[in-house]
């Protein structure tokens, strides 16, 4: 087992010239491409450090000095392992994320140039935290282009609002939270301004929630559930009679089979729902349905016979 940290490297806050100064009497440096309960493994990818590489080694672990105050709850890799000229370990740091080091201090920092280091490292064959960063980035765009069409699917008068939603300023999960709880509020207002008719709002954000249930991503965002509770505020008699005022869409009737599905609607109505309501979303299932739908379908849900 290796532990991070070592030779008093835990005491006081983490700064460059400490870490430069170990680096400085390093002989050898092994950096391990995985976690520090796993450096000892012969599995695990590694490289050699000595020489004018470990000077190259040291800018490249500059870091804000002071550190974060806090510490990664994550295992974090690669692992670094400092050892002097007698072979003997003098510091053991860990990469978190790719942008902070633990271990030089008491608590983690950030790096200057995450992205420098881990192109350092995967020129020397170390790829997994290059490859960590490309599925990241990659995951990144793919949430972000999801959130747009949110947005852009919006009713018509609500775009400026649903982006307060899908877009709240904040640092500090505290502040997150309110900014998105304000915003669902005001939501709620504009909906309910430009949309006067019960009837009316509740088919067109009936065909606003229908939009998550069509993406590949799965599992509702924070902006997908508050439509969720702009429909859950309706009067329930209203929302299935909006269902029945005239033949719903297609998106619509994803949205009532999201809405009569969620977890808020079973408990405070059950499952049960009348007709015809139960059979048109039955048939649309059965139809057109996603994975997700025509599971809950099959347990119980809508009222449906679990042998259907």
């Amino acid at each position: 087992m290796i532990f991070e940290g070592i030779a008093g490297m835990a005491a006081g806050p983490p700064t460059t010239a400490r870490l430069r100064d170990v680096l400085n009497r390093a002989a050898r440096v092994v950096i391990v491409e995985g976690a520090p309960d796993k450096a000892d493994s012969v599995d695990v990818p590694r490289i050699v450090v000595t020489g004018a590489e470990i000077t190259d080694l040291a800018e490249l672990l500059a870091v804000v000095d002071g550190g974060t105050g806090d510490s990664c709850r994550c295992n974090g890799w690669p692992t670094i392992m400092v050892h002097d000229s007698s072979g003997e370990l003098m510091a053991c740091w860990t990469l978190h994320h790719q942008s902070g080091l633990r271990g030089g201090g008491d608590c983690d920092a950030d790096l200057r140039d995450g992205p420098a280091l881990t192109a350092w490292l995967a020129e020397r064959g170390l790829t997994r935290s290059r490859d960590a960063q490309a599925a990241r980035a990659l995951q990144e765009a793919n949430a972000e282009a999801r959130r747009m069409r949110w947005v852009q699917g919006a009713p018509a008068g609500l775009s400026e609002a649903a982006a307060d939603v899908a877009y709240p300023q904040g640092g500090d999960l505290g502040t997150w939270s309110r900014r998105v709880r304000d915003a669902g509020e005001r939501l709620a207002a504009v909906t309910r301004h430009h949309y006067p008719d019960a009837i009316e709002r509740i088919r067109v954000l009936l065909a606003w929630a229908g939009l998550p249930t069509r993406e590949s991503t799965g599992g509702l965002m924070w902006y997908d559930m508050a439509v969720e509770r702009l429909l859950l505020a309706e009067e329930p008699n209203l929302l299935v009679t909006a269902c029945a005022a005239r033949p719903p869409s297609p998106v619509q009737l994803d949205g009532a089979a999201a809405l009569f599905s969620s977890l808020e609607w079973t408990r405070a109505h059950g499952m049960q729902l009348p007709e015809p309501l139960r059979s048109m979303l039955i048939e649309h299932i059965q139809e057109n349905g996603t994975d997700p739908m025509r599971f809950r379908m099959r347990h119980g849900y809508y009222g449906a016979d679990r042998s259907v």
